[in-house]
C-alpha cells in the first residue's frame, strides 16, 4: 500500500531529513513510528500523502508514484492529522469543518451528513457542532483534528501524536476510534513519544534515527537493544519494564496480555 524506494529528502536549508530510507506498509496494518524529535518521522509521514516530495528515490502509494499525483488526489487514501491541530482548522463551524474533507472527495449530501455525525459522536463533539473550532478548548481542537481526518474515511491513516495534550477520557475516545479503524481494515500509523499508548494499539513498530529506520520490529524484539533505545530517545512501556523486571522474557502489550504472561510465569517457577 506503501512503499519508499531509497528515498532521500533534504530541507532548503540544508537539513538531511531522510537519507536512503526504503520501507514497505501493506494494507491492514498497526504501525508505531517512533523515535525523538529531529529523527524524520514526521517528514516521512508527509511524504505518504504528497506534502512533501522526495529528492531522490521514489514513494510509492498504491503503486502511484507521488511525484505525478497531487496533495488532493492522494487524499481520497492517506488521511493525515497534525500534530498541532491548529495547523489544520479553517471553517467557522465545527461541523463544517469535519464536513470539508468528506464534501471535497465527492461524498453525497447525505453521506456527507452521516459521517460528520459519526465523527463527531466519536470524539465527544456532537454538542460543539455550531461552534467556531478555535472557541473550541485545545483538547477539544485536537479531537476535532483528528475526527475532520477520521470522518474522510481513507483507508490510511496517519496520526502525528494523537494524545499529546489529551486527558484520560480523550485518549480513550481515540483509543475507540482506533478499534473502528482495526475492525474496518485500515492502515494506522501513530507517530507517538507516549509508547504505552502505543503498546495497546500496534503490532509493528519502526524506530527512526538520524533520518534512517534503525528497527523494524514487532513488540516482542522492538525494545530489546538498550542502546538503540538510548540513540532514539526511547525507553521501553512501562509494562514491558515491569515485566522485564519480574523476570517475564515475553513483552506485554496490554494489562490483559501483562496478567495472562505472568500468570504463567507464576506456574513455571512454582511447577
Amino acid at each position: 500500500m506503501l512503499r519508499f524506494e531509497s528515498v532521500h529528502f533534504t530541507y532548503p536549508g540544508g537539513v538531511e531529513a531522510l537519507i536512503d530510507l526504503s520501507l514497505s506498509i501493506e494494507q491492514g496494518e498497526r504501525i508505531a513510528l517512533v523515535g525523538e524529535n529531529g529523527a524524520g518521522k514526521s517528514t516521512l509521514a508527509k511524504h505518504m500523502n504528497g506534502l512533501l516530495k522526495p529528492g531522490r528515490g521514489r514513494v510509492l502509494v498504491n503503486g502511484e508514484d507521488t511525484r505525478r499525483k497531487t496533495v488532493a488526489q492522494l487524499a481520497h487514501i492517506v488521511g493525515y492529522v497534525f500534530q498541532n491541530p491548529d495547523e489544520q482548522l479553517f471553517s467557522n463551524t465545527v461541523q463544517d469543518e469535519v464536513a470539508f474533507g468528506p464534501r471535497n472527495l465527492g461524498f453525497s449530501p447525505q453521506e456527507v451528513e452521516e459521517m460528520v455525525r459519526s465523527a463527531l459522536e466519536a470524539v465527544g463533539l456532537q454538542a460543539a457542532a455550531s461552534e467556531h473550532p478555535y472557541d473550541l478548548l485545545p483538547a477539544q481542537r485536537k479531537l476535532l483534528g483528528i475526527a475532520s481526518v477520521y470522518a474522510m474515511d481513507t483507508p490510511v491513516l496517519v496520526l502525528d501524536e494523537p494524545t499529546m495534550g489529551l486527558d484520560l477520557h480523550g485518549t480513550r475516545m481515540v483509543s475507540s476510534l482506533l478499534a473502528d479503524c482495526f475492525s474496518a481494515g485500515k492502515t494506522v500509523i501513530l507517530i507517538s513519544h507516549d509508547l504505552d499508548f502505543c503498546a495497546e494499539h500496534v503490532e509493528r513498530y519502526i524506530i527512526m534515527a538520524d533520518g534512517a529506520v534503525q528497527l523494524d520490529a514487532g513488540i516482542d524484539s522492538a525494545f530489546d537493544d538498550p542502546g538503540l533505545l538510548e540513540r532514539a530517545g526511547l525507553e521501553p512501556p512501562q509494562l514491558a519494564r515491569l515485566a522485564r523486571a519480574l523476570g517475564i522474557q515475553e513483552t506485554p502489550g496490554t494489562v490483559v496480555d501483562f496478567l495472562a504472561m505472568w500468570e504463567k510465569h507464576r506456574r513455571r517457577r512454582s511447577s
